[in-house]
């Protein structure tokens, strides 16, 4: 059982790029479990966890609807913006500069076999490290990720979550809105969810700009916490070849 995650921070990265470093990696952990099971081994896996910042781009879920994004191919394009149909859960999302998107890569056999474990434990992730900047973030029941002053008129989504798993290991994550242009958001239903505001932490603190390595640092705090796990080799962006 190995507990270690490799950290690895992208920096800026092109979206199908990431996605294919993703898969990728999801691979690698796949093929290390069939050969074990096939041969009788006891290879340990490796996991990962990557931070990500993409530019402009919206991404559909495989159980989406394609109606909920709001832009014609060529409104996309004055905008700057890519579009990719992938294979997570979830309907559609934004990611955009100034947006920490995490992506663990992680044999849940190492940790615990319950996604929906896994799922609850990403919201607390955020949920924590939303407390230290004194942001309550709660969950919404039946919708993942986390939000902000849930059952009143003001209910709006902070950190969107969609996943994709098999055998066990994981890929996709979440999306914290930081210092993200919330405007973005407004070409599209966000998750399928109508009648609910999109907002980030730099909006809700009221200040210029929020440091977004403090917050991946609060954020790898309590994912080592909650999942009992220990990060290892830090990797920049200029160690990543993708």
């Amino acid at each position: 059982m190995n507990k270690k995650i490799q950290l690895q921070d992208l920096g800026s990265k092109d979206y199908k790029l990431t996605w294919d470093y993703q898969e990728e990696l999801f691979k690698k952990i796949v093929d290390i479990k069939i050969l074990n099971r096939r041969e009788g081994l006891a290879t340990e896996t490796p996991n990962y966890f990557l931070f990500v910042e993409h530019p402009h781009v919206y991404t559909l879920g495989k159980s989406g609807d394609i109606s909920n994004l709001l832009l014609s191919e060529k409104q996309l394009e004055a905008k700057k913006a890519t579009f990719y149909k992938i294979n997570r859960g979830g309907d559609i999302t934004y990611h955009g500069p100034g947006q920490i998107v995490g992506y663990p890569i992680i044999d849940l056999e190492n940790y615990f076999t319950d996604i929906h474990k896994y799922l609850r434990f990403i919201e607390e992730v955020i949920i924590l490290t939303l407390a230290e900047y004194n942001i309550t973030g709660t969950r919404s029941e039946g919708e993942t990720g986390v939000w902000l002053d849930v059952g009143t008129p003001f209910t709006r989504k902070i950190c969107a979550m969609g996943v994709r798993a098999s055998r066990w290991v994981t890929m996709h994550g979440f999306a914290l809105n930081v210092n993200a242009d919330l405007g973005y958001f407004d070409n599209i239903i966000p998750c399928g969810i109508r009648g609910k505001a999109v907002t980030s932490l730099q909006v809700e603190l009221g200040v210029e700009k929020v440091e977004e390595e403090k917050v991946k640092e609060k954020i790898v705090k309590h994912f080592s916490n909650l999942f009992e796990a220990e990060f290892i080799n830090p990797i920049s962006i200029d160690q990543v070849i993708i």
